[in-house]
Protein backbone atom coordinates (compact mmCIF):
# COMPACT_ATOMS: atom_id res chain seq x y z
CA UNK A 1 0.00 0.00 0.00
CA UNK A 2 1.13 3.46 -0.76
CA UNK A 3 0.42 7.36 -0.03
CA UNK A 4 1.45 9.95 -2.53
CA UNK A 5 1.43 13.37 -1.18
CA UNK A 6 1.35 16.60 -3.75
CA UNK A 7 3.18 19.84 -1.99
CA UNK A 8 1.90 22.32 -3.56
CA UNK A 9 4.13 24.72 -2.22
CA UNK A 10 7.38 26.32 -4.30
CA UNK A 11 9.27 26.62 -1.08
CA UNK A 12 11.76 24.10 -0.10
CA UNK A 13 11.63 22.43 3.17
CA UNK A 14 8.78 24.86 4.08
CA UNK A 15 5.88 24.56 6.41
CA UNK A 16 4.24 22.51 4.07
CA UNK A 17 6.98 20.03 3.96
CA UNK A 18 7.29 19.75 7.42
CA UNK A 19 4.07 18.61 8.23
CA UNK A 20 3.95 15.79 5.79
CA UNK A 21 7.04 14.72 7.04
CA UNK A 22 5.24 14.50 10.59
CA UNK A 23 2.83 12.74 8.55
CA UNK A 24 5.26 10.42 6.68
CA UNK A 25 6.46 9.13 10.10
CA UNK A 26 2.71 8.29 11.22
CA UNK A 27 2.92 6.17 7.92
CA UNK A 28 6.01 4.58 8.55
CA UNK A 29 5.14 3.17 11.60
CA UNK A 30 1.91 1.88 10.17
CA UNK A 31 3.40 -0.02 7.52
CA UNK A 32 2.67 2.32 4.51
CA UNK A 33 4.84 3.45 1.95
CA UNK A 34 4.68 7.05 1.28
CA UNK A 35 5.95 9.75 -1.02
CA UNK A 36 5.68 13.75 -1.28
CA UNK A 37 6.44 14.72 -4.91
CA UNK A 38 6.67 18.40 -4.80
CA UNK A 39 6.52 20.46 -8.40
CA UNK A 40 7.69 23.59 -7.34
CA UNK A 41 7.35 26.84 -9.16
CA UNK A 42 7.58 26.23 -12.80
CA UNK A 43 4.34 24.35 -13.59
CA UNK A 44 2.32 25.57 -16.48
CA UNK A 45 -1.16 25.89 -15.92
CA UNK A 46 -3.72 23.82 -18.20
CA UNK A 47 -4.44 24.85 -21.84
CA UNK A 48 -7.83 23.74 -21.93
CA UNK A 49 -6.78 22.17 -25.45
CA UNK A 50 -8.83 18.53 -23.81
CA UNK A 51 -5.89 16.61 -25.91
CA UNK A 52 -5.93 14.63 -23.00
CA UNK A 53 -9.51 13.91 -22.91
CA UNK A 54 -9.27 13.42 -26.95
CA UNK A 55 -6.88 10.70 -26.73
CA UNK A 56 -8.02 8.92 -23.71
CA UNK A 57 -4.09 8.98 -23.26
CA UNK A 58 -4.71 10.44 -19.21
CA UNK A 59 -1.52 12.36 -19.64
CA UNK A 60 -1.59 16.33 -20.25
CA UNK A 61 0.68 17.33 -23.65
CA UNK A 62 2.50 19.60 -21.70
CA UNK A 63 5.20 17.13 -20.67
CA UNK A 64 8.12 19.78 -19.81
CA UNK A 65 7.19 19.60 -16.15
CA UNK A 66 6.40 17.18 -13.63
CA UNK A 67 2.78 16.80 -14.18
CA UNK A 68 2.58 13.76 -15.97
CA UNK A 69 4.65 12.03 -13.19
CA UNK A 70 2.14 12.94 -10.19
CA UNK A 71 -0.48 11.65 -12.44
CA UNK A 72 1.07 8.32 -12.83
CA UNK A 73 2.08 8.29 -9.07
CA UNK A 74 -1.48 9.16 -7.89
CA UNK A 75 -3.20 6.64 -10.20
CA UNK A 76 -0.65 3.95 -8.99
CA UNK A 77 -1.10 5.14 -5.34
CA UNK A 78 -4.00 4.35 -2.71
CA UNK A 79 -4.26 7.24 -1.27
CA UNK A 80 -3.46 10.83 -2.08
CA UNK A 81 -2.81 14.08 0.09
CA UNK A 82 -3.03 17.53 -1.12
CA UNK A 83 -1.57 20.15 0.51
CA UNK A 84 -0.98 23.73 -0.04
CA UNK A 85 0.18 27.13 1.42
CA UNK A 86 -2.28 29.75 1.72
CA UNK A 87 -1.36 32.49 -0.83
CA UNK A 88 -3.66 35.77 0.09
CA UNK A 89 -6.96 34.09 0.77
CA UNK A 90 -6.59 30.46 -1.33
CA UNK A 91 -4.39 27.60 -2.61
CA UNK A 92 -1.45 28.64 -4.17
CA UNK A 93 -0.93 29.41 -7.97
CA UNK A 94 1.45 26.25 -8.97
CA UNK A 95 -0.84 23.99 -6.88
CA UNK A 96 -3.82 25.18 -9.06
CA UNK A 97 -2.23 24.65 -12.19
CA UNK A 98 -1.47 20.77 -11.08
CA UNK A 99 -4.87 20.32 -10.06
CA UNK A 100 -6.46 21.78 -13.05
CA UNK A 101 -4.54 19.66 -15.21
CA UNK A 102 -4.58 16.31 -12.76
CA UNK A 103 -8.40 16.60 -13.03
CA UNK A 104 -8.53 17.05 -16.60
CA UNK A 105 -6.19 14.43 -17.90
CA UNK A 106 -6.54 11.63 -15.50
CA UNK A 107 -10.03 12.16 -13.79
CA UNK A 108 -12.62 13.93 -16.31
CA UNK A 109 -12.32 11.48 -18.99
CA UNK A 110 -11.88 8.08 -17.21
CA UNK A 111 -12.11 8.49 -13.79
CA UNK A 112 -8.51 7.23 -12.47
CA UNK A 113 -8.99 8.35 -8.65
CA UNK A 114 -12.61 7.02 -8.08
CA UNK A 115 -12.68 4.74 -3.98
CA UNK A 116 -9.00 6.09 -3.49
CA UNK A 117 -8.36 7.45 0.39
CA UNK A 118 -8.09 11.14 -0.08
CA UNK A 119 -6.90 13.65 2.29
CA UNK A 120 -6.20 17.35 2.45
CA UNK A 121 -4.04 20.15 4.61
CA UNK A 122 -2.95 23.62 4.21
CA UNK A 123 -0.46 25.48 5.96
CA UNK A 124 -0.79 29.92 6.79
CA UNK A 125 0.64 32.20 8.31
CA UNK A 126 -3.14 33.80 9.75
CA UNK A 127 -6.48 33.53 7.73
CA UNK A 128 -7.78 32.10 4.22
CA UNK A 129 -6.97 28.07 5.87
CA UNK A 130 -10.42 27.39 5.78
CA UNK A 131 -11.00 28.58 2.34
CA UNK A 132 -7.96 26.76 1.47
CA UNK A 133 -8.82 24.04 2.76
CA UNK A 134 -12.25 23.81 0.91
CA UNK A 135 -10.57 24.05 -2.39
CA UNK A 136 -8.20 21.06 -1.72
CA UNK A 137 -11.01 19.05 -0.58
CA UNK A 138 -13.16 19.79 -4.05
CA UNK A 139 -10.94 17.91 -6.13
CA UNK A 140 -11.21 14.56 -4.08
CA UNK A 141 -15.04 15.47 -3.95
CA UNK A 142 -15.99 15.56 -7.40
CA UNK A 143 -13.55 12.40 -7.69
CA UNK A 144 -15.88 10.34 -5.89
CA UNK A 145 -12.91 10.06 -3.72
CA UNK A 146 -13.05 7.97 0.00
CA UNK A 147 -12.31 11.35 2.17
CA UNK A 148 -10.62 10.85 5.41
CA UNK A 149 -10.80 13.63 8.33
CA UNK A 150 -9.29 14.58 11.40
CA UNK A 151 -10.73 16.19 14.50
CA UNK A 152 -10.65 19.48 13.48
CA UNK A 153 -10.08 21.23 10.35
CA UNK A 154 -6.64 20.41 8.56
CA UNK A 155 -4.88 23.69 8.56
CA UNK A 156 -1.37 24.00 10.74
CA UNK A 157 -0.41 27.63 11.22
CA UNK A 158 3.22 28.89 11.25
CA UNK A 159 5.06 31.83 8.95
CA UNK A 160 8.82 31.58 9.00
CA UNK A 161 10.03 27.71 8.24
CA UNK A 162 9.46 25.64 10.97
CA UNK A 163 6.93 27.91 13.10
CA UNK A 164 4.00 25.42 12.03
CA UNK A 165 5.86 22.55 13.92
CA UNK A 166 5.12 24.48 16.82
CA UNK A 167 1.38 25.15 16.12
CA UNK A 168 1.12 21.97 19.09
CA UNK A 169 -2.92 21.16 18.24
CA UNK A 170 -2.36 21.64 14.68
CA UNK A 171 0.32 19.04 14.49
CA UNK A 172 -1.80 16.88 16.37
CA UNK A 173 -4.21 17.27 14.02
CA UNK A 174 -2.79 16.06 10.63
CA UNK A 175 -1.14 13.45 12.85
CA UNK A 176 -4.65 12.00 13.22
CA UNK A 177 -5.41 12.76 9.56
CA UNK A 178 -2.65 10.31 9.01
CA UNK A 179 -3.46 7.20 11.18
CA UNK A 180 -7.11 7.83 9.65
CA UNK A 181 -5.93 7.77 6.62
CA UNK A 182 -3.46 4.84 7.24
CA UNK A 183 -6.69 2.94 8.92
CA UNK A 184 -9.06 3.42 5.98
CA UNK A 185 -6.78 2.50 3.09
CA UNK A 186 -5.88 -0.98 5.28
CA UNK A 187 -9.67 -1.14 5.74
CA UNK A 188 -10.31 -1.14 2.18
CA UNK A 189 -7.16 -3.37 0.80
CA UNK A 190 -8.72 -5.98 3.68
CA UNK A 191 -12.29 -5.45 2.08
CA UNK A 192 -11.12 -6.23 -1.54
CA UNK A 193 -12.57 -9.84 -2.75
CA UNK A 194 -14.61 -9.70 0.07
CA UNK A 195 -17.01 -6.95 -0.16
CA UNK A 196 -17.76 -4.79 -4.21
CA UNK A 197 -17.42 -1.87 -4.24
CA UNK A 198 -20.11 0.69 -4.85
CA UNK A 199 -20.77 0.69 -8.81
CA UNK A 200 -19.54 3.75 -10.53
CA UNK A 201 -20.38 5.72 -13.85
CA UNK A 202 -19.85 8.78 -15.46
CA UNK A 203 -21.95 11.63 -14.71
CA UNK A 204 -25.04 12.83 -17.94
CA UNK A 205 -23.10 16.48 -18.67
CA UNK A 206 -25.08 19.29 -18.37
CA UNK A 207 -24.35 22.53 -20.41
CA UNK A 208 -26.87 25.43 -18.88
CA UNK A 209 -26.42 27.55 -22.05
CA UNK A 210 -28.63 24.70 -23.88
Amino acid sequence: MKIVAINGSPRKGGNNAQCLERMGKVFAAEGIDFEVVQPGAQVKPCLACYHCLNTGSLHCIQNDDMVNEIIDKCIEADGIILASPVYHGGIAGNMKCVMDRILLAACCGQNQFHHKVGAALCTLRRSGGMETYQQLLGLMDAMEMVIVTSDYWNAVHGAEIGEAMQDIEGVEVIEKLARNMAWMVKVIDAAKGKIDPPETHPRTMMNFIR
